[in-house]
């Protein structure tokens, strides 16, 4: 669900939507959701001085109900 949610705010947010891809990892405190943009929306999913990318976090925090999940952000060019 929290993949799903976070896909959904990040392609609201981006130019190329088809482009953004959220993968979830078990780690042993959690789960971590890597969200793969394209090269040029980074910056947006960041956003000046990480503030929408800490919007984001906070969000997926919230629907998390107290568990820990970490957001990384990844442009698809480093993926690869």
């Amino acid at each position: 669900m929290l993949e799903e949610a976070l896909e959904h705010l990040v392609k609201g947010i981006v130019e190329h939507p088809g482009e953004v891809r959220v993968r979830a990892r078990r780690v042993r405190t959690g789960r971590v959701l890597e969200v793969r943009v394209h090269p040029e929306d980074l910056g947006k999913v960041i956003g000046r001085g990480g503030r929408t990318a800490r919007a984001l976090r906070t969000v997926v925090n919230a629907l998390s109900n107290g568990k820990y999940v970490r957001i990384d952000l990844v442009d698809l060019d480093e993926a690869r």
